[in-house]
């Protein structure tokens, strides 16, 4: 009995990951495009945060490329085209000085991208996963036909937009004296 409680307990945490998945969407998008004090101390720990979470992404896509042909190069692909949105998204900041203070605003339009590119990933892995589920009875075949290599290049472009643009942030807030 305490295993069908386990069980339902399992179910019921990955059907609310499903079901509040489009509300954690919209809240990315609130907090991505919301105005913000630039705060040194904040750039660098979300810069190093993405570093590291950038070292281990990159660890596991290269696991994943064991089982998954291509897992590795699709996520240096989503990696190197994240950088590339980062730089543009650093341009498209608008910056505001205050007296003795430095505050920005990414730009709406490229978050808005980055975040349905995030939202339709998701939607085009359910529906490839199931799929490739009900076309396929062996399960090595069915999780390289799943669509995972290009899963992991979605993950990528986000994982080097925000590396790209919280380093940018930290070394914008370094150089201007309002910036502390």
């Amino acid at each position: 009995m305490p295993l069908l409680g386990l069980l339902a307990v399992i179910l019921i945490v990955i059907l609310a990951a499903i079901v509040l998945t489009p509300l954690a969407l919209v809240q990315r998008y609130r907090l991505g495009t919301a105005h913000r004090r630039a705060r040194r101390w904040l750039a660098t720990i979300n810069a190093a945060g993405l570093a590291l979470s950038v070292l281990m992404f990159l660890a596991g896509a290269a696991l994943t490329s064991l089982w998954i042909p291509g897992a590795l190069v699709d996520a240096l692909a989503g990696l190197v085209v994240g950088a590339l949105l980062g730089l543009v998204g650093l341009a498209l900041t608008r910056w505001e000085r205050s007296p003795g203070s430095l505050y920005y605003t990414p730009n709406r339009w490229l978050i808005l991208a980055i975040t349905l590119l995030v939202a339709a990933r998701i939607a085009f892995g359910f529906w490839r996963s199931w799929n490739a589920w009900h076309a396929t009875d062996d399960y090595a075949a069915w999780v390289a036909a799943s669509g995972a290599a290009g899963s992991l290049a979605a993950g990528a472009v986000v994982l080097g937009y925000y590396l790209v643009y919280w380093m940018g942030v930290r070394r914008r807030i370094g150089r201007d004296p309002a910036g502390r």
